[in-house]
């Protein structure tokens, strides 16, 4: 699962003591352990192996650069969503030949980057993942300009329920992601000779967390079933990527093994890479969900009417999974003592000595929480130190300076070793991009008189 663990009543990440990092980098703080981010991965590219796949990591998921290294040294490519993310991806040392970009909004800046760099170029395994038609006469168009060919898989909506949270929902026909497979074929026919904008594979990308196999054996039955119709259109496909969305374990044994949803995909997946169709895999939170826990401090506890509240450094400013999807994330004091070590994750541990609190940020908010309603040691007071469980993903990646609150500090666990790989922001660099006003030229207009 990974490697956080409580030893003689502590909370441990790999082999250095918890309590350590708050006391050197101070909190709050978002701490990955290198081990599990390699042991994921490892166990997904095994899981996957009879179509080996290449693994582009979903940088959307967690986009520090001392992970996404971690996960480079292991042969990764990345899935990325911007040119902010494909920089990323650049800096850590991925070769770009390796990254797949997807994303229904791509500006004509990005791409033109993008296609700069070598990505979706002929002799590399990257491509372009194309929502619509517009956005394709723009690829190819821009490709043309450059004097470029470029590599496109059009990404499809199989109209697929994945049963996760709607705003994470991206098969379903009514989403605002790829072409109905209705029009793919003609998306094909009208699209499908450009010399300048290659279109080879598929691409599809259901939603995220799915906690069932079913959604993907419907989405590849009907992948597999649009490849032999292309096929007899004359269109030969190169790639086919499957996405992402595998889920995390938030809760103990939560989610199916990687080799579950393996074992769901392959019977569909393993003939169409026998005829030599290359798999392409975005997974993300299945690799740094579990692999990362978010380090808080209890400012104070107080007691209104019948809540107790528990109320810490960082609330939704650092992890907006709780307010923003509704979503459980396992929290417990980081040194609850030997008596009060949870055996699992899970919303009541069921120990003596709990009682209902709301653990919330400091924020002016009321959506400014990190769980409601949760059995919680009733010792917990003052200046105590809070884990917050599983915590890798979309945690840092979707934090904000809400109520000018600076970033948390980012660091990584290797062994016995831990290094900060963010810098904790300060009140002086939150405004760094605004002491110094400069001048806007305006295009095209003049001042014709004066403003009073």
């Amino acid at each position: 699962m990974d490697s956080f663990s409580y030893r003689n009543g502590e909370l441990y990440a790999e082999g250095v003591r918890v309590r350590d990092i708050a006391d050197s980098a101070g909190t709050p703080c978002y701490v990955y352990s290198r081990f599990t981010i390699e042991d994921h991965y490892d166990r997904l590219v095994d899981a996957f192996k009879e179509i080996d796949p290449l693994v582009c990591y979903s940088v959307k998921s967690s986009g520090n650069l001392g992970v996404l290294r971690v996960l480079a040294e292991r042969g990764a490519g990345m899935d990325v969503v911007s040119g902010g993310e494909l920089y990323r991806a650049k800096i850590a040392g991925v070769p770009l030949s390796k990254c797949v970009y997807a994303g229904v909004g791509k500006t004509d800046t990005e791409i033109r980057y993008a296609i700069s760099e070598g990505l979706g170029a002929t002799n590399g395994l990257g491509l372009f993942n194309c929502e619509s038609e517009e956005e394709f006469e723009n690829l190819a168009a821009i490709a043309r300009d450059m004097r470029a060919t470029i590599r496109v898989a059009l990404r499809i909506n199989p109209d697929v329920d994945p049963k996760t949270h709607r705003y994470t929902s991206t098969g379903k026909k009514e989403t605002k992601f790829g072409v109905d497979l209705e029009r793919a074929r003609r998306f094909f026919a009208t699209y499908g000779h450009d010399a300048y904008a290659k279109l080879e594979g598929l691409h599809l990308h259901i939603g995220s967390p799915i906690y069932t196999v079913d959604p993907y054996r419907e989405a590849m039955t009907k992948t597999a079933t649009l490849v032999d119709e292309l096929a007899s259109d004359g269109f030969s496909i190169r790639s086919i990527d499957l996405g992402g969305g595998f889920g995390a374990d938030y809760e103990s044994s939560q989610s199916p093994l990687l080799k579950e949803y393996a074992a769901a995909i392959m019977p569909l997946a393993k003939p169409l890479y026998d005829r030599g169709i290359r798999f392409i895999l975005e997974p993300g939170r299945t690799i740094v969900a579990n692999a990362g826990i978010l380090l808080l401090k209890v400012l104070y506890t107080k007691t209104s009417g019948e809540k107790r509240f528990v109320i810490c450094d960082a609330g939704m400013n650092a992890m907006l999974r709780p307010s923003h999807y509704g979503s459980f994330q396992f929290i417990w004091p980081v040194a609850p003592g030997v008596d009060m070590t949870p055996a699992r994750r899970t919303l009541d541990p069921q120990l003596p000595g709990t009682v209902v609190q709301d653990v919330v940020g400091p924020l002016c908010e009321s959506g400014d929480f990190l769980a409601l309603d949760r059995m919680l040691p009733a010792s917990i007071k003052r200046g105590d130190l809070i884990a917050l469980f599983t915590a890798g993903a979309y945690g840092m990646s979707m934090a904000s300076r809400y109520n000018s609150s600076p970033l948390p500090a980012e660091i990584l666990v290797s062994g016995n070793h831990a290094q900060i790989v963010r810098a904790r922001e300060t009140f002086a660099t939150l405004v760094e991009h605004e002491l110094k006003p400069t001048a806007l030229h305006l295009a095209g207009s003049a001042a014709t008189g004066s403003i009073e």
